[in-house]
């Protein structure tokens, strides 16, 4: 098979459209997989006999691994070659998928899982470098998009697709179905794709940084995972590992950047580069309220709403389109070689779409019904599909070489970290202001409220007429109070939670002042000269 040509900004396979089917269906499949067996849990802990807590590791072993290796995969791609960690990286995934599937144990099936996240990591880090790599300067626009769309859109259809897995055949199949898809992607990468002309020798492994990133990283993402469980510092667990993150991540930044390490796991020099350090921030607050936002809306539509589980899905559906609607055009517009908008531009305005839609979202009362959700999340979907596209293409315009695999592995793990740490904070915020909210409510109805009288004089009456008790009929109209209130302050505590994702993207937009303004755009004249 004939090398790729390189040429200083890519090398350019005559096979890429090829690699880029292996590697999107392989991405998609491992971003679909840390939120379609959510769904799947409480059958799973029913199956195995195991515990709420115990049956969380299922999702928690797989996201700590994957946290844990990706800023290690532009080492591992360059100390076992491009081709080879990638492929086997698929090969691990879909092994560990046959194995989940056919797990009779909760132990093997966590085991399983680890392994799962760690192939899972190659799959999003590498497979972006790879997509840059491999594709001329003029469709770099397209293929980012294509990527995008698949790491934003997976996410929010994973809970609908393993919910319909479950309802309509067993959880063994939310596994089970990754296996053709990876058998396919592993054998395209296997065949077609090269070893990467940018890739270091590394000659000793630095175990001492492996060490310090996986102790620190490792207890971080157990911290963000499990804290708001186990009430944070309180839980004597969450208090070591906390202290051990704080104490390893520091030593790990200050071993990777000392000269006295000639060969460090994880390349943070190229921080430097303020176009990567600003999109790394904006990745943190994407996933923020990415994964956030996933993470708070099916929540509030049926615990709040009173939406069916199917109904969620569909409302999330014409979202997940938009996103796929404006990362195409996006890609068309910011595409390196001939820039119609100035990315910077793109990102403002994604920016402040999400944040009105946050705000909308904010703004709903307990009565609205699924009606009321549709423009929002439209608007959201819309906005996240111009903020990846940009972002992506700002980021890696700026580097070069082996950088590239370097800056795809910080990308992805600042979306993920971004992610846990918006999973972490809302669900303790939810809790703390639903609290806050009902205490309040509480203390106004104790205090004598005519229409509470009035409402429950009503109520009471209306269970008597059904042929209730008068005492029975009395507890029966307090229990209905007592859940309108908790619907009540169930509306207030997500509502602000909602605000907080829209103030994150607020604060975050300062960020794009620090991108560079793209080479040779200049404006819409500059961009018509260069079309002729």
């Amino acid at each position: 098979m004939a090398r790729p040509a390189t040429n200083g900004f890519e090398e350019v396979s005559p096979y890429r459209w090829w690699i880029l089917v292996g590697l999107i269906t392989a991405a998609i499949l491992e971003v679909l997989d840390t939120t379609i067996v959510n769904v799947s849990l409480p059958q799973m802990a029913g199956n195995l006999g195991a515990t709420t807590e115990e049956i969380g590791w299922v999702s928690t072993g797989y996201i700590l691994s994957n946290v844990v290796v990706l800023p290690m995969t532009a080492w591992l791609s360059s100390r076992f070659g491009r081709r080879r960690y990638l492929s086997g990286s698929i090969l691990l995934f879909t092994a560990a998928s046959f194995f989940c599937g056919i797990s009779n144990s909760l132990q093997a099936l966590v085991v399983w899982r680890i392994l799962q996240g760690a192939g899972g990591a190659a799959l999003l880090a590498t497979a972006q470098a790879t997509i840059r790599e491999v594709f001329p300067k003029s469709q770099q626009g397209l293929v980012q998009a294509i990527y995008v769309l698949g790491i934003i859109v997976a996410p929010t259809l994973g809970p609908t697709l393993g919910g319909w897995i479950t309802d309509n055949y067993s959880w063994h199949w939310a596994f089970l179905i990754n296996i053709p898809i990876g058998i396919a992607s592993f054998l395209l990468v296997s065949t077609f794709l090269q070893d990467s002309a940018y890739a270091m020798k590394t000659t000793k492994i630095d175990w001492l940084g492996v060490a310090l990133l996986t102790v620190g990283l490792g207890s971080l993402q157990y911290v963000l995972e499990e804290g708001n469980a186990k009430l944070w510092l309180e839980d004597p667990t969450i208090a070591k590992l906390s202290f051990l993150a704080a104490v390893s991540l520091p030593l790990f930044v200050w071993w990777q950047l000392t000269p006295r390490n000639p060969m460090p796991v994880v390349n943070l020099r190229v921080l430097r580069n303020k176009d990567l350090t600003a999109a790394l921030v904006l990745f943190l607050v994407l996933g923020f309220g990415l994964y956030g936002g996933v993470f708070l809306f099916p929540m509030f539509a049926q615990g709040v709403l009173r939406l069916t589980p199917t109904t969620t899905g569909l409302a999330l559906l014409p979202g997940g389109i938009a996103t796929g609607v404006s990362a195409i055009l996006t890609g068309r517009l910011a595409n390196p070689a001939k820039i119609l908008v100035d990315p910077r531009i793109l990102i403002f305005t994604g920016l402040a779409m999400f944040t009105g839609a946050m705000v909308m979202m904010g703004g709903l009362p307990s009565n609205s019904d699924v009606n009321a959700t549709f423009v929002p999340l439209l608007l959201r979907g819309f906005g996240l599909g111009l903020l990846f596209v940009p972002i992506n293409l700002a980021a890696f315009a700026s580097l070069e070489g082996s950088e590239i695999a370097q800056g795809s592995g910080l990308m992805n793990l600042c979306r993920q970290l971004g992610g846990s740490f918006g999973i972490a904070v809302l669900g303790s915020y939810v809790t703390h202001q639903m609290a806050m909210a009902r205490g309040n409510l509480v203390g106004h109805v104790a205090t004598g409220s005519p229409g509470l009288a009035e409402r429950l004089q009503g109520l009471t009456q209306n269970f008597v007429a059904h042929g209730y008790p008068l005492q029975t009929a009395q507890q029966a109209a307090m229990a209905v109070v007592d859940r309108q209130l908790q619907v009540q302050a169930s509306t207030v505590a997500f509502n602000a939670s909602f605000i907080m994702i829209a103030g994150a993207a607020l604060l975050a937009s300062p960020l794009v002042f620090i991108l560079r303004k793209p080479k040779g755009f200049a404006g819409t004249s500059a961009a018509a000269a260069e079309a002729h």
